[in-house]
C-alpha cells in the first residue's frame, strides 16, 4: 500500500474504482467460460429471483439506462440465455424469462459469483465483510 500522504489513496471516489476494478476482474475471469459478462450475470441473477419482467423493470431495478439495456438483453436472447414472451394481456409488451440453459446453469454460475466474491475478500474478517456490505449499501 502506497504511503498515506499520496493524494490518490485519499480519495474515496478513486479507492472505490479501484476496488470496483479487481471485482469486476474477478468476477468476469470467471463467467468468461460461460460467455456470459457481468451485467448479463446481473440479469440473469434478477431474473432468477423475479421471473418475467420487462426490460423497463430490470433496468429501473438495476439502474441501467434502455439503450445499454436493449443490447445486454438481445444478445442474451440470441445466446440462449433468456426467452421473451409476448406479454397476454398487452401485447404491445415482452416478458422477459430464464431460458432452460440458464436455469440448468444456475447453480454452478451462482457458486462462481460466491467463490469470486470469496476471493476478492479473504483478507477480511467475517464482522470487517458486514461492515464493508453495510457501508456499500448506505453509498447506494
Amino acid at each position: 500500500m502506497p504511503k498515506e500522504s499520496y493524494s490518490e489513496f485519499e480519495c474515496y471516489v478513486y479507492l472505490l474504482s479501484k476496488a470496483h476494478q479487481k471485482g469486476h476482474g474477478l468476477v468476469q475471469k470467471r463467467l468468461l467460460p460461460y460467455g456470459l459478462t457481468n451485467v448479463q450475470y446481473v440479469v440473469l441473477e434478477l431474473l432468477w429471483h423475479e421471473k418475467g419482467l420487462t426490460a423497463g423493470e430490470i433496468g429501473k431495478l438495476l439502474v441501467i439506462d434502455q439503450a445499454t439495456l436493449s443490447g445486454v438483453l438481445d444478445r442474451m436472447i440470441d445466446s440462449k440465455w433468456l426467452i421473451r414472451r409476448q406479454n397476454k394481456s398487452d401485447k404491445r409488451m415482452f416478458r422477459l424469462y430464464p431460458s432452460k440453459k440458464a436455469t440448468r446453469l444456475k447453480k454452478k454460475l451462482v457458486e462462481e459469483r460466491r467463490d469470486a466474491n470469496k476471493e476478492l475478500l479473504v483478507d477480511f474478517t467475517k464482522e470487517e465483510r458486514i461492515v464493508l456490505r453495510r457501508l456499500l449499501l448506505a453509498l447506494l
